[in-house]
């Protein structure tokens, strides 16, 4: 029988009553780019569930459990993703979240299907993570053709006279997002002057540059991550390019203001709603704060991860595959994100993308 909302609000309020029993933990994983070039993005997954988890076990646990957090580092390796997948399955976790990057989460999620594991990537916003039909994958972040649709119409609706590039690193992700830009872009009838790829890693992208110069390109949109972003931006500055770089949600660490410092201002990005600034996120964020750490980017869109899990796990009464996620495709979750749902293919209902601007080293809400 499929559970109601009043039913996962009643069971949130009996998962915080009580003290966590002696008796097995429950395995859970979190999994992300813990090393390498995305390794910003890894601590904020890991921060996110190390602090989700220590809450739940300081409330009570999961059903009498206490959880315990195993993390996987994948480093944005599919191949590396699909080792800590069949790892966590080793150690009998029954949820992760997870993980990071699309290439990471899409094959992983084979594994998770066949070990019949609840997979809640907090990060992934490649269409095809949910698409798939898998019956046990979900997201709490957004995707990217609601992302894409929303950075092409913006560019057409703003930058409709300027000459724009649209490039991207050939991951699931940067491609991805690239094409759905382009795609609502072209809708609106904008044609975007150049549409490259590049190579991720790389450290000099002097002749990409150039040929942006040759364009006269005034506005470049990246489907890609903030490092590579940030050396784009930074060398277009040093050939007296005067470019306004749009992008997307991986641009949401301080990071990518270390990489270009007073080059970055100005940048715009395309991300959810930021939750810190939810009421009830302040305790935690708060918290965070204290103990010497930003919850930027995704740390709270994986602490919500969590949650949506646990609250899940004690209205269904059982952590069995199955039954969780009947509870969690039919009821409502107070998180630090708001109230979240999801639907059949397991995307969240929630709010949105929005356009952030990067200035003085930190991003806000873009004011038109």
């Amino acid at each position: 029988m499929r559970k109601t909302g009043s039913i996962i609000i009643a069971a949130f309020a009996a998962l915080f009553t009580g003290a966590s029993s002696a008796q097995d933990a429950i395995v859970i994983g979190a999994a992300g780019p813990m090393t390498g070039q995305y390794a910003a993005f890894g601590e904020q997954l890991k921060r996110g569930a190390e602090m989700a988890v220590a809450d739940i076990n300081a409330a009570g646990g999961v059903l009498g459990h206490p959880l315990q957090l195993e993390i996987g580092d994948d480093a944005c390796d599919p191949k590396q993703a699909v080792a800590v997948a069949n790892q966590f399955a080793g150690k009998g976790a029954v949820f992760v979240a997870g993980h990071f990057c699309s290439g990471s989460s899409i094959p992983a999620s084979d594994v998770y299907e066949e070990e019949n594991i609840v997979q809640i990537s907090p990060a992934s916003t490649n269409p095809k993570l949910t698409d798939a039909g898998k019956f046990n994958v979900f997201r709490t972040c957004g995707r990217d053709d609601h992302q894409g649709y929303v950075a092409g119409s913006f560019m057409a609706e703003h930058f409709g006279e300027k000459n724009i590039a649209i490039i991207h690193d050939k991951t699931a992700y940067g491609k991805g997002l690239a094409d759905e830009t382009k795609g609502a872009l072209n809708e609106k009838g904008k044609s975007e002057a150049l549409y490259e790829a590049y190579t991720a890693g790389e450290k000099d992208y002097s002749a990409l540059v150039s040929k942006l110069k040759q364009n006269a390109i005034e506005i470049l949109y990246v489907g890609g991550y903030h490092t590579e972003a940030g050396l784009i931006v930074r060398q277009m500055r040093e050939q007296g390019m005067e470019t306004r770089l749009v992008s997307g949600d991986a641009l949401v660490t301080d990071e990518y203001w270390s990489i270009t410092g007073d080059a970055g201002e100005g940048t715009l990005m395309t991300f959810s709603p930021d939750p810190r600034k939810n009421a009830v996120a302040v305790d935690v964020v708060e918290r965070f704060r204290a103990g010497g750490y930003e919850p930027e980017g995704y740390t709270l869109y994986t602490y919500g991860a969590i949650q949506a899990w646990a609250m899940a796990a004690q209205a269904a009464g059982t952590t069995d595959t199955a039954k969780v996620v009947d509870v969690l495709k039919s009821g409502q979750f107070d998180t630090v994100l708001g109230n979240i749902g999801f639907d059949e293919k397991g995307d969240v209902t929630a709010p949105g993308y929005v356009f952030y601007e990067w200035k003085d080293g930190g991003y806000d809400y873009f004011a038109e």
